[in-house]
């Protein structure tokens, strides 16, 4: 699956700091937005009116303010049908290694590829990247 661009969505700036780190260290060539929360994500999504701006990926947080990554994916289930071009995967990533959070992502069957526990490392980016 080629990766053109990716969408961040985490509160946790330095995780974005280490993601960019790790993702260069991989040499892995993709276009990176960074998002604090859900909302903002969709905010920016909706008003995209190029699909070239639109991710092929996006990484999501469980845990944030304003809009969490649960709240994020009912609201793109909702809205997904808008959008010319769907992301190819929705990965979630999170430090939360409750098994109510992973049974949940179980839960949006087509839509989140996988769960991955912070920090995420070279062998979950060649999962995610293949």
């Amino acid at each position: 699956m080629k990766i053109r661009s990716l969408y961040v969505i985490d509160d946790d700036k330095i995780y974005h700091f280490l993601l960019k780190n790790l993702l260069k260290q991989n040499k892995i060539d993709v276009k990176s937005s960074f998002f604090q929360n859900g909302q903002d994500a969709i905010d920016f999504m909706s008003s995209r009116t190029d699909v070239d701006d639109l991710p092929d990926l996006i990484l999501l947080d469980v845990n944030m303010p304003i809009m969490n990554g649960w709240q994020f994916l009912e609201e793109y289930i909702k809205v997904k049908d808008n959008f010319d071009k769907l992301p190819k995967a929705i990965y979630m990533i999170s430090s939360s290694n409750n098994e109510v959070d992973i049974n949940k992502a179980r839960e949006f069957t087509g839509v989140v590829k996988d769960y991955f526990l912070k920090p995420i490392c070279k062998e979950d980016l060649d999962k995610i990247f293949i």
